[in-house]
């Protein structure tokens, strides 16, 4: 019996020994063992965050809320969670480029290639490699099922969840793309990691927009991220000022984390910053269609956003920009086809020019034949708060 009981952590041993490996050849920066069970105290906050309607229109995650809390209800035979992290810390701050308003500010994640094609790839030869030395099923996972890949995270030891809610790693800070593997192989876990926040609430207060009604709680509906990526509808007036020059994310709450100051930037170069996705000019977001958007952002992150919901973003930034001379790319798109694309264009020209000159474009563009009360339209956008 004993000698059983030795061999077999002998075996973990080795499967364990085994993933370090295979994890540094890939050039994966993180990686630990977490055993599957339910978590309830996640479950309940996950809970309270969907009764609050915290999670905005992300009506995916409400669908999806009972599998969430165990990984068993996605794979009954599960019995570990393989977690990796690959980091994507950007080589200088993005809070300094906040000061740059003449640019489109693109999060930091999303301005080279898109981390599932990346991530997934190296995972998935991680786990070709893993059940072949072990005879275990495997499962794939890369921000593609509902599971709560944070908190499984923090339980292998990559790191802890900050109060801004992200992952946080002594060794690469917030900045960390995470991806599982869920296995019927019975492993030894890592033990999880401690949260190393303490007093500390900076990301707390740096967020413009207050998204964080207490510590470890997030409300999405006023997260930038969340309103310039996700939501699909206008943008409520009292957001529209602290977006500044953001038009894709928000890096403000991971940006001023001091863990970073231990975080080398990420070495994966397809994460590296292209020059289409590195803020570029305002202009140059304003000028987009269709097409252009397509071609331009085609392979990362900010192409499922979609052109009319980054044009938008971009208007906003070019009303708050102070720049007149983007008059010129802001006013063919007070007739554009998009209803969020001519509300924006609106607020930005009403921000950027003189009452009399608001007016004249007012008889120039006002649109005559579209979508019923097309006066009540223009006053909605002339006032700020098209809803």
């Amino acid at each position: 019996m004993l000698r059983t009981v030795i061999q077999a952590a002998a075996v973990t041993a080795n499967l364990n020994n085994l993933l370090q490996a295979e994890a540094r050849k890939l050039g994966l920066d993180a990686i630990g063992v977490a055993r599957i069970a339910p978590n309830d105290q996640q479950t309940t906050r996950l809970a309270q965050f969907l009764e609050q309607g915290r999670h905005g229109d992300m009506d995916w995650m409400e669908s999806n809320a009972d599998r969430r809390g165990d990984p068993r209800r996605l794979w009954p035979e599960a019995k570990s969670a393989i977690m990796v992290g690959q980091s994507y810390a950007p080589g200088s701050n993005p809070l300094d480029e906040l000061k740059v308003r003449e640019r489109g500010l693109v999060s930091v994640y999303a301005k080279g290639r898109d981390y599932h094609d990346v991530l997934k790839s190296k995972i998935k030869s991680l786990a070709r490699a893993f059940a072949a030395a072990s005879g275990a099923d495997v499962k794939v996972f890369v921000d593609t099922a509902p599971l709560m890949e944070k908190p499984l995270a923090a339980k292998a030891g990559l790191g802890w969840q900050g109060k801004h809610t992200n992952l946080v790693s002594r060794e690469h800070g917030s900045w960390l793309f995470l991806g599982a593997i869920l296995t019927t192989a019975d492993l030894e876990p890592n033990a999880a990691e401690v949260d190393h926040c303490g007093s500390c609430q900076r990301c707390l207060d740096v967020c413009p927009t207050k998204a964080f009604p207490a510590p470890y709680q997030l409300d999405a509906r006023r997260c930038l991220a969340y309103l310039s990526i996700e939501h699909k509808g206008h943008i409520a007036p009292e957001f529209r000022v602290p977006m500044g020059n953001r038009v894709f994310g928000c890096d403000d709450c991971l940006a001023i984390c001091p863990w970073n100051k231990f975080a080398s930037a990420a070495s994966e170069l397809r994460f590296a910053a292209r020059a289409e996705t590195d803020n570029p000019p305002i202009a140059e977001f304003l000028a987009l269609d269709d097409v252009s958007f397509r071609q331009r952002f085609a392979g990362t992150p900010v192409k499922r956003t979609g052109r009319n919901r980054i044009v938008r973003n971009a208007l906003i930034a070019a009303g708050n920009s102070g720049d007149a001379s983007l008059m010129p790319l802001i006013t063919p798109l007070l007739d554009d086809a998009s209803p969020l694309v001519r509300a924006m264009a609106v607020w930005a020209a009403r921000r950027l020019l003189k009452e009399a000159d608001v007016k004249a474009l007012r008889q120039h563009h006002e649109p005559r034949e579209r979508d019923g009360d097309v006066s009540a339209e223009w006053t909605r956008n002339l006032e700020g708060c098209a809803a």
